[in-house]
């Protein structure tokens, strides 16, 4: 996957640094700042059993991280380009990517918190490689990827269909928590809607810009990131008034955004230089994970 922002040339250079080729990880527990050495990320989400607080998929398998920030794998070695929790089962995961050896894997799912994958099913015109996906929590069994085309799930990842085209330059995509029709997508050319699972497109907001990432939180709430202004966030059908909440990033982009189903104040990001980060108050302000004082 290669980003190109032409109205920024030094997120240019950041983000093809991002997606350099990195080393192994090793399985035993090591610090965060050792951990951004030798791998990428490429999706996070809270946990929601075990004593782990969050999860990281990476270029070289999952990543459990623990309040101190230690991190350790807990799965086998493979690269999640793309990754998702299931809304409706605290122990479900979905993931797309490469196996180690090479290859493309197919639309991947683990029933035990992240430690065992198999396939599904190898998508349309596959084994695809869904660098962007999603989960409806409206519902559940509707999942979309992207592989040169959207693809949709209704039965929960067993069969897909070819819906359309993906809006130009996308980034990353995002499924409504109202309508499971509704997809977002994230692109170097601002913030786009689907009403009929990616098969036509409409421009949403911030048209022009870099939206960088799009999530959508508990409350009908929709969180994107927008070079140059930051993390906004708006109600889905509320009228389109934007919300700005933090731009205190420096020149790093975040690239995947999750919100804690328990607490929606609770929030933690990824961004392309591999910084972790988490907000304790709705994302107005953030800092290091493991960091934390109280």
């Amino acid at each position: 996957m290669k980003l190109v922002f032409p109205v920024d040339r030094l997120a240019v250079s950041a983000l093809a640094s991002f997606f350099a080729v990195a080393a192994v990880a090793p399985a035993t527990a090591e610090s965060l700042a050792e951990l951004a050495q030798h791998t990428h990320y490429h999706g996070i989400a809270f946990a929601r059993s075990g004593s782990a607080v969050l999860l990281l998929a990476s270029h070289h398998g999952m990543f459990a991280l623990a309040a101190d920030g230690s991190a350790t794998r807990v799965s086998p070695v493979q690269d999640f380009m793309g990754f998702s929790p299931d809304p409706a089962d605290a122990l479900s995961y979905y993931a797309s990517g490469h196996p180690a050896g090479g290859g493309n894997s197919g639309f991947l799912h683990s029933s035990d918190g992240g430690a065992t994958w198999k396939q599904l099913s190898p998508g349309v015109d596959g084994p695809v490689d869904f660098h962007q996906m999603d989960v409806s929590s409206r519902d559940p069994k509707t999942i979309y990827g992207s592989y040169g085309q959207i693809q949709v799930s209704r039965d929960g990842g067993s069969t897909w269909a070819i819906t359309g085209n993906p809006p130009d330059k996308l980034i990353a995509i995002a499924a409504s928590s109202l309508k499971s029709q509704r997809l977002y997508a994230a692109t170097q050319d601002g913030l786009h809607v689907s009403e009929d699972a990616g098969a036509s497109w409409t421009a949403l907001a911030f048209e022009g810009e870099v939206v960088s990432t799009v999530k959508v939180g508990s409350g009908n709430v929709l969180y994107v990131f927008v070079l140059g202004r930051g993390l906004m966030r708006t109600v889905e059908d509320g009228g389109g008034e934007w919300t700005p909440l933090s731009n205190d990033f420096g020149d790093a982009i975040p690239l995947h955004l999750a919100i804690d189903g328990r607490n929606d104040q609770h929030l933690a990001l990824t961004t392309h230089a591999n910084d972790v980060l988490e907000s304790l108050d709705g994302g107005a302000s953030w800092r290091s994970f493991g960091k934390r004082t109280d």
